[in-house]
Formats: C-alpha cells, structure tokens, sequence
C-alpha cells in the first residue's frame, strides 16, 4: 500500500511558490508555537511541532525543495527517525535564545541614580552659574576592578563559561553557574578593600553648570556619577534639582518678573522719570501723569532668559502710591487746599448722593 504523501506547504502554512524567506518565517511562528516546552504534556502540540519541524527539514532546504516538488519527496527513501539535535541546524536557538543560549553572561544592570537639591538665588538664575557639589556614592572598587575578589581561579563546575547545562523536557538548556554567579571564575580570596562588594563609598566632588534662566523644579543631569553599576554595567547618573531662593522684592514668573513700585503723591499726578531696579541693574522709567495706584507698566526684555530660546522675558512694574503718616500742619493745609481744586469725585458711581 503506497503511503500517503505529506503536504509540507499545508502543514507549514505557506504556498507553492513562497520564498525561501516565507518558509523560514512560518516555520518559526510554528515552532514557536507548538514548542514542547511551552506546551508541557500536550501530545497533539508536540506531533504538531515534529511535523513542523520535518516540513522544514525538506522545504527549508533548495535542493531537497526540488526533489520534493517534482517526486513528492525528496531524494532518499522515507524520513530518517526525528532527532531533536538536528533543531539546532534550523535556527531554533534564534527563536528561542533564552533556551538554547550557550552561553550565560552574569546580570548587569545600570547603577541607582542619585538626588541632590541645590538652592539659587535669583541673580544666580538669571546669570547662570557653575557650582561645586560635593556627595557621596557607591563607586566601583579600584582595587579588584568591581570584581570583588583580590584573587580568583576558573570555576571548577562551569569550566569558565558561566553557564551550566540542565534537562527541560526534550531540550538541554543552559542557565547562570551558581557556584561562580555566571561569572566563570570563582573567588578564592575576597577584595580587602571592598569586602566582596565590588562598591566603596567615596566622596565625589563635581563642578555642575547651571544654565541661564534656570527655574525652580529644573534638572541638571550629570552622566555616570550615580552608583556603581552591577556585574560590569554602567554607572547610574546624578540629577541635581534646582530651586530658586524667594527675592526680597522681585517675583518671578516663568521668565517675566513682577515689582511692586512705591511712588509719592506728586509723581502719580503729575509724572515723572523716576529709577526702577530690575534684575540686571537700574533702569529709568517714565511716569505719565495722573498714573493711578496699582496701575502696571511694562519693561521688555527687563525679565529672565528662556533656557531653551535665550530670549529674555519681560518686567512688569505695579506702581503704589504712598501716602506719608507724619504730616506737618502746613502740609495739611497745602493737602485741604489741593482736595478744594479737586474737579472730580474719586467714589463717583460707587456712593449715591
């Protein structure tokens, strides 16, 4: 009785005329899908997974393709007893790396991050300063090179490698030496000066720039001055936070600047040029007559940089007219004969008469 030829197209999931590429994809997505060891005890998944596996035994390879298109099989008689060793020629170690991997390097991991704050004063905002910064960090030890050890020797379990080969259901996996940690080398006497750890707290000192038009809640980021990282990782970073000291009388908001200028009576009424502090020196602003209390004036480009444009932002001035507490008789007398000349009531709409 002839046996019954198997459709590896159909088994595979592909057309007649799929690429070599097409093959290899669907195959992969199978293998990976029916794989034993994602399956555990289901008999249908690991048949499918063999028969997967004979499809692209025969159409992964050009040669037996042909043979396979023009006879129904390829050129030998019947299909030689399923070896699982053979997966290995087939890429399964690409679907499957942390299965098949030979090799097992130790955990590395990038250091912890470390949080400083540091206070500015406004004109040191606006400016923009360089500051020394003193911390300590876990640093990785000079003398055993963050290895922990003063001496070593090759793992006597591993032979070096790092990994130790265990049985997973039909597969030979590899997984950390846990006489070494994966390291490949066991340590036969421990680092005095670190004891073992691979760290030493140290004292770091650092010069960090701080930008112009730095704001409270700003970063400054200095890379690879956190902890030290682990198993030969990177360092972690320092992030400096900044915050901005309150000004005895500026106030800042975003970029603009706010003041609350005091003016006398006679230059409210009837103007005048008067100086006005800004962040940057004094400047000379114009008071126009009748200038009201509370009234605000605009000084461009008076106020702090953008950090990220450079353009200075603007200073807003609210004028306070002051009214003296100790006033001198003919000072009264000079006030009762003003407030006669007055024409207009400063309450008018607000009290009926």
């Amino acid at each position: 009785m002839a046996r019954a030829v198997k459709d590896y197209y159909e088994i595979l999931g592909v057309n007649k005329d799929a690429s070599q590429e097409e093959i290899k994809k669907a195959f992969r997505k199978l293998a990976r899908k029916y794989h034993p060891d994602l399956n555990p005890g289901d008999k249908i998944a690991e048949q499918k997974f063999k028969e997967v596996n004979e499809a692209y035994e025969v159409l992964g390879d050009p040669k037996k393709r042909v043979e396979y298109d023009q006879f129904g099989r390829p050129g030998f008689e019947g299909f030689r007893p399923f070896d699982f060793g053979d997966i290995f020629d087939f890429g399964l170690g690409d679907i499957f790396p942390d299965i098949f991997a030979r090799r097992v390097r130790p955990e590395t991991a990038k250091g912890q991050d470390i949080v400083i704050g540091l206070e500015l004063s406004l004109e040191e905002a606006f400016s923009g300063v360089t500051k020394t910064i003193t911390f300590n960090r876990e640093a990785t030890c000079r003398t055993c090179n963050g290895s922990g050890a003063e001496s070593s020797e090759v793992c006597d379990v591993c032979k070096g490698t790092g990994s130790i080969k265990t049985s997973r259901g039909f597969f030979g996996m590899f997984q950390p030496c846990t006489n070494c940690g994966g390291t490949g080398r066991k340590v036969t006497k421990v680092c005095r000066s670190c004891r073992g750890r691979g760290k030493v707290l140290q004292t770091e000192t650092v010069k960090a720039k701080i930008p112009a038009g730095a704001d409270t809640g700003s970063w400054v980021k200095l890379r690879g001055m956190g902890g030290a990282g682990i198993g030969g990782g990177p360092a972690g970073d320092l992030h400096i936070e900044i915050t901005i000291r309150p000004h005895p009388i500026f106030k800042r908001k975003g970029d603009d600047i706010y003041l609350d200028l005091p003016v006398t009576f006679g230059e409210a009424a009837l103007g005048a040029k008067i100086e006005v502090p800004t962040i940057d020196g004094i400047t000379v602003m114009t008071l126009p007559p009748g200038t009201q209390s509370g009234q605000r004036f605009k000084l461009s480009g008076k106020g702090l940089p953008s950090p990220k444009t450079g353009v200075r932002g603007n200073q807003y001035v609210d004028t306070k007219i002051v009214v003296p507490k100790d006033i001198t008789n003919k000072a009264k007398e000079a006030i009762k004969e003003i407030e006669s000349l007055y024409r207009e009531s400063p309450r008018e709409g607000i009290v009926r008469k």
